[in-house]
């Protein structure tokens, strides 16, 4: 499941079995227990009605063994079953006595309520899954793109029982990608169909994946790899690349030629504001990816201040490292390209640099009690980006761990080229993504016995990425980056980041075209032009969710400083980060019970 999702647009219906016992949650007050039984059942019935949500959590076995073997359909009709299920269990929420409740099941009320507040906007208002992924198909959307990989990394083969639900759910990818074809028919109608240059990436992704001959597809020979490492005797090559032959390469080639006929009718432009209604989705997409009510002209000057203050932070450091001509992007850009800072574009020279992000996350995790009294159990594994999708993936992202421990959290970094990647610049990626940052976060969160279910696989990506930003600047305290140079990308990262809230609204709001805010961000930032525009063109397709960063970077740092303010000398940083374990919340709320915190100590 992708962190950036609160539960999935695969929506809510009625489960069986209970799979986290409700005495974990919050107890004390009358209404507790009727809360917690009914915050369990609105989680067992998002996870019975989304296989891949089950998979993801190590939560398909049991009574819900069945799961392993679907995945979630791809229609209107069940976007309209998804919204009746989420307004069903409002409407049940809505019902509780919020009087009868403890402090903890009124945040577990309050927060659960707003994330599926916000799951009904795109489906209601729009006739859309999703405000911020407003395309069925896209250069990082559709199952074409995803389907492969969650076989890969989230179904687990153990048994001979996995491996024929795998071959189960190799064969419903075909009828996923069919209905996933129909529906973008149905909305680019509509007008809703990604720009061509995103089509044109799409469809090159489309034609690698169908380019191998059946028997050699990574769909085929993830299922070979694994049954024959686990020593499950059958013939799995050959079931496989039958499934694959007759039935999803078809599939697959009736979308290509699908989204090659709507290619020429797609509307011109790259932002929001192309779309119907486009101004009006680009203000509910900000609102969702940042918890506020913040304007897109505000997230833009917000933008423009920090990337000066950031600047200058960073010309004191380049100047002082030699680097004095040109402008801060200009310097950054020539230290980008120093040969004692590449990695050689290589099998070798991948690996060493996957070995430097393990030892990136090491040494930090050693520093790690210094700054937390709780420390994140879930293994961690660091993989490059799937090849055959690394051309419009993001430059890196994390994959949480299954619930139950049978599959560990992931770190994807895209290793395309690794000139994208100068090595002062790894380290603040690994806090970011690792620990102190989205490991660290969703894994506390994860085993955390203060909330319930429905909210440890939860997320905001505010509170998340803010999160994660504001982790980088711990390892910074912890003194973690070796020298001037590792700092220095740290603070670009920062850069980065505020060159976001520049982008994004520049895209979405004042029309900017997509050369346009690569030029800026390479000229702000000094990154690679292929890296920088990989990231262009994911906040062209997935609207305002590159402003969550450093709005909830603001708001985590702001809360920091404030505590310490108020508390002086009782201020205890442990106690500041103890409030992880009560879930990710809106940044409204969060501050609401960071200061209430306070107020407990001073």
């Amino acid at each position: 499941m992708d962190r950036r999702t609160f539960l999935t647009t695969s929506g809510l219906a009625v489960a069986g079995a209970t799979l986290i016992p409700s005495e974990l949650f919050a107890q004390g007050t009358s209404g507790d227990a009727a809360a917690n039984a009914l915050f369990e059942r609105i989680f067992q019935e998002a996870v019975a009605r989304s296989p891949e949500l089950a998979t993801s959590l190590g939560l398909d076995r049991g009574a819900l063994a069945g799961l392993k073997s679907k995945l979630s359909p791809r229609t209107a009709q069940e976007r309209e079953d998804d919204l009746a299920q989420v307004r069903k269990a409002l409407a049940e929420l809505g019902r509780l006595d919020r009087a009868s409740l403890s402090p903890a099941n009124r945040l577990n009320l309050d927060v659960i309520t707003y994330s599926l507040e916000a799951q009904t906007v795109a489906p209601a208002r729009y006739g859309i899954d999703s405000v911020v992924r407003p395309y069925p198909i896209f250069q990082q959307g559709g199952a074409y793109f995803r389907t492969p990989d969650f076989l890969n990394t989230a179904h687990t083969i153990r048994s001979t029982e996995g491996a024929e639900a795998y071959l189960a759910r190799l064969d419903a990818f075909a009828r996923i990608l069919d209905e996933e074809t129909a529906e973008q028919r149905a909305q680019a109608a509509r007008g809703f169909l990604a720009p061509d240059w995103s089509l044109d990436l799409t469809l090159g992704q489309m034609r690698k994946l169908r380019g191998e001959a059946a028997a050699n597809s990574t769909l085929v020979q993830s299922l070979v790899r694994r049954t024959k490492a686990a020593n499950i005797a059958g013939d799995w090559q050959g079931r496989a690349t039958r499934i694959v032959a007759n039935n999803v390469y078809p599939a697959l080639d009736r979308q290509i030629a699908a989204i090659e006929a709507l290619k020429p009718t797609t509307r011109p432009g790259d932002g929001a504001w192309r779309l119907t209604n486009g101004d009006a989705i680009y203000a509910a997409a900000l609102e969702q990816m940042t918890t506020t009510k913040l304007t897109p002209e505000e997230v833009h000057q917000m933008g423009l201040a920090q990337v000066a203050e950031i600047s200058a932070e960073l010309d004191k450091i380049l100047r002082g490292e030699g680097l004095t001509q040109g402008s801060v992007g200009a310097r950054l850009d020539q230290l980008n390209r120093r040969s004692d800072q590449l990695y050689p574009n290589t099998d070798e020279g991948r690996a060493a640099l996957l070995a430097s992000l393990n030892d990136d996350v090491q040494r930090m995790t050693e520093k790690l009690p210094q700054f937390f009294s709780t420390l994140p159990k879930q293994p961690l594994e660091i993989r490059r980006v799937p090849v055959e999708i690394q051309d419009g993936a993001s430059n890196g992202y994390y994959n949480r761990a299954a619930l139950d421990g049978s599959r560990p959290a992931i770190y994807f970094i895209n290793l395309k080229d690794t000139g994208d990647w100068p090595k002062y610049t790894l380290p603040a990626l690994s806090f970011h993504e690792g620990v102190p940052g989205h490991h660290l976060q969703i894994s506390i969160s994860q085993t955390s016995a203060e909330i319930p279910t429905l909210r440890k696989v939860g997320g905001f990506s505010p509170y998340s990425e803010g999160w994660a930003l504001y982790a980088e600047s711990l390892a910074d305290e912890a003194g973690v980056y070796r020298g001037p140079i590792e700092r220095a990308g740290f603070l670009q990262s920062y850069l980065f980041r505020a060159t976001r809230l520049v982008v994004d609204t520049g895209l979405h709001a004042k029309r900017w075209s997509r050369e346009k805010a690569t030029d800026y961000m390479v000229e702000t930032t000094g990154f690679a032009r292929p890296r920088t525009q990989r990231e262009v063109e994911r906040y062209c397709t997935q609207i305002g969710q590159a402003c969550s960063y450093k709005v909830g970077h603001g708001v985590w740092s702001k809360l920091r400083k404030e505590a310490e303010a108020k508390l002086g000398p009782k201020f205890d940083v442990k106690r500041f980060h103890d409030v992880l374990l009560e879930g990710a919340m809106p940044l409204t709320i969060l501050e609401q019970r960071v200061r209430e915190r306070m107020n407990e100590v001073a």
